[in-house]
């Protein structure tokens, strides 16, 4: 029996009514349990004791959205987000070609929806003829290509971006061009470790490619975070073939990592003018689709839904748009499926307490509005105010949980919890500030539904330098202070899996 006795840490009171110790207490931790909480408990014969100083211990963070190889990945991409037109991202794909000529090119982060014009094959054509060049949009929803990297990923000439679901299918073929290009288990182990330095213990993993064999492959060197993971419809007979539930672990790893939900992206986004709406989008006179589109049938969706929780499958539909996510409600009604709503970053009033009467979480990434700011002010100025609505489905008795999508935005829960307090990330006043939550309900939001750290809880912890609810004054305020709580150790089933040197 392995056990720690982490002594003198003060707990930080998380959840309705919630109340701690004033002073500091000591935490037993025995076979991945928190089993004793008080003051100058005794350390079992054979256990290991660690003095957090004073500092404040919180329930480990999750990230309920992440895109794990995507995120190791971009350290590996050319970062085209500072380009604020097609002139500019070409220049900075011609600056980079002339200083590595000849090799393949794959970039990410560009948001052309505030661009003059739309971005054309031509326009990296004039700079690569022969080099394939794949420029990935930031919120992942397409990508812009020359005629040599559509070419390369089999997909037919076109002189537009290549969108939603012909995009998806893809992107799986991009190995074919860069090998295993930030892949690898030693990349995957590089950027968990990174998140654990944040106070990450968990997160649920989006990505598309691979599946549990890959797992299973990569776990000897890649396993530190808990991992839940995500399948997509392509996957899905896999998964039901190896019987897994939700909740089940996966092959050839321990239980850290452990089989998530079906994944359903039902429609697109605000950046690629895609997210489904029940209304046009302003500017949406020239688009094919000017209220967006859904990326599947409504009988398709029962269809998956029926399927995924007919074998025990919890389902994960991502839903921007308002049209998407009622449809997305409806769906989950009729099928009695549970899960979650991945982003509702659109919603209309009357759905919200929907999501709280069917039990359908709420799955948001609160840093994307600091990006979609002006663009949704440009293309639903007549709906801003439904945007993000984080505040209604709180009060609403909807659970919501953070995360970041990464690499849509960095894998960073302190950022997400400000980015909800404060909703700026500039000098600009908050935007919708009647949406904006306590620091206390953004950090209850962030621990995967465990409030202050008690008996029978996980022993998945961060030990903080800072009370992370010790912010004071305007939101603002409260909000800086979070991004500035420095994470002094995480621990994962009692197991220390950072110390900050």
């Amino acid at each position: 029996m392995s056990s720690l006795l982490l002594r003198h840490a003060r707990l930080v009171p998380l959840g309705p009514g919630a109340a701690a110790p004033e002073d500091p207490v000591d935490l037993l931790l025995r076979d991945g349990e928190v089993a004793a909480v008080g003051r100058d408990l005794a350390a079992p014969a054979g256990t290991e004791v660690h003095d957090a100083e004073g500092r404040w211990v919180s329930p480990g963070l999750w990230d309920q959205h992440v895109h794990l190889g995507q995120w190791a990945q971009v350290a590996t991409r050319l970062d085209l987000s500072s380009a604020r037109s097609p002139e500019d991202a070409v220049a900075i794909v011609e600056h980079h070609l002339a200083v590595q000529p000849g090799v393949p090119l794959v970039g990410w982060g560009h948001r052309s929806v505030t661009w003059h014009r739309e971005p054309l094959v031509e326009d990296l054509d004039r700079v690569a003829r022969d080099v394939p060049v794949i420029l990935i949009s930031g919120d992942g929803h397409h990508a812009w290509l020359n005629s040599a990297g559509l070419a390369v990923l089999d997909l037919p000439w076109r002189d537009d971006v290549v969108r939603e679901q012909e995009w998806f299918a893809a992107y799986e073929r991009l190995p074919r061009l860069v090998g295993d290009e930030g892949t690898s288990p030693a990349a995957y182990r590089a950027v968990q470790e990174q998140a654990a330095s944040r106070g990450i213990v968990g997160v649920v993993d989006f990505e598309f490619s691979g599946g549990a064999a890959e797992w299973a492959e990569r776990w000897s060197v890649a396993g530190l975070l808990r991992i839940r993971m995500a399948t997509y419809a392509e996957g899905l007979p896999t998964v039901l073939g190896a019987g897994l539930r939700t909740g089940d672990p996966l092959p050839g790893c321990d239980d850290r990592a452990l089989m998530g939900p079906l994944k359903i992206i039902s429609d697109g986004s605000l950046n690629t003018r895609t997210a489904w709406c029940c209304a046009p989008y302003a500017d949406g006179d020239f688009l094919e689709h000017p209220s967006g589109a859904p990326n599947l049938t409504g009988l398709e969706l029962r269809a998956l839904l029926r399927e995924a929780h007919g074998h025990g499958l919890e389902i994960a539909v991502h839903a921007i748009g308002d049209a998407a996510v009622r449809e997305a409600l409806d769906a989950y009604e009729e099928t009695g499926a549970t899960g979650s709503i991945e982003h509702a970053q659109l919603i209309d009033p009357r759905d919200v307490p929907r999501l709280a009467e069917l039990g359908i979480r709420a799955s948001v990434q609160p840093a994307h509005l600091l990006d979609d700011r002006d663009v949704t002010e440009q293309c639903w100025p007549d709906r801003s105010g439904r945007s993000f609505a984080l505040r209604w489905l709180l009060d609403a008795g909807v659970e919501v949980r953070l995360g970041s999508d990464a690499p849509v935005a960095p894998l960073d829960p302190w950022l997400a919890m400000a980015a909800a307090v404060h909703r700026s990330g500039d000098d600009r006043p908050a935007w919708h500030p009647e949406h904006a939550l306590t620091a206390a309900e953004a950090l209850a939001a962030s621990t995967d539904g465990w409030g202050t750290v008690a008996p029978g809880h996980p022993a998945d912890l961060v030990l903080l330098d800072a009370d992370p609810l010790g912010g004071t004054g305007e939101p603002e305020k409260v909000a800086r202070h979070l991004l500035e709580v420095p994470a002094a150790a995480t621990y994962i089933g009692g197991n220390r899996v950072f110390l900050r040197p």
